[in-house]
């Protein structure tokens, strides 16, 4: 699937109004991050094309990343995905752990996101841009296996990363 990043869109109406543009061309992934500080411009966007019957909430899938402040333990990544779903909107949000080498730091978010899966909270639960042989090892380590590796891929970049094993 095929989504839109906001990523660098500070200003708050500009990333608003980018995500309704987005929504209303087909778009139906949305990306972003706390650290992005744009969630809550998302949320507003998003709550917008539903009430105007530009799609519904089932057909979307929003994205959202912990960044590393939130990766400190478990109790600060539940901390980091109940702030992003307030902001964004508690339903159908998918909320993806960034790629960290170190596997030690990769495990408290893993367990937050694991129980926020389990109740119900999130739609889905995945990583971001790890690369496959990484991503093979990391599935060996948990009890619920990523459903999406979201890879950052910008069309007009001429320098192809390595996705192959």
């Amino acid at each position: 699937m095929l989504g839109f990043g906001v990523f660098k869109v500070t200003d708050k109406a500009e990333c608003k109004q980018a995500v309704l543009n987005a929504i209303r061309t087909g778009y139906r992934l949305i990306d972003t991050a706390a650290v992005y500080d744009n969630e809550d411009a998302v949320g507003e966007a998003v709550r917008e094309a539903i009430a105007e019957g530009l799609c519904t909430r089932e057909a979307l899938f929003i994205t959202s990343k912990l960044w590393v402040q939130d990766m400190a333990n478990t109790g600060m990544a539940k901390a980091g995905i109940a702030a992003s779903l307030k902001k964004i909107g508690p339903r159908n949000t998918l909320i993806f752990i960034c790629y960290i080498r170190r596997w030690a730091i990769i495990s408290a978010p893993r367990r937050a996101l694991e129980e926020a899966y389990e109740a119900g909270t999130l739609k889905a639960i995945g990583v971001s841009n790890f690369y496959p042989h990484v991503l093979a090892n990391f599935c060996e380590t948990v009890r619920i296996k990523p459903m999406v590796n979201q890879l950052n891929c910008i069309l007009i970049s001429r320098s192809p990363r390595r996705w192959k094993p």
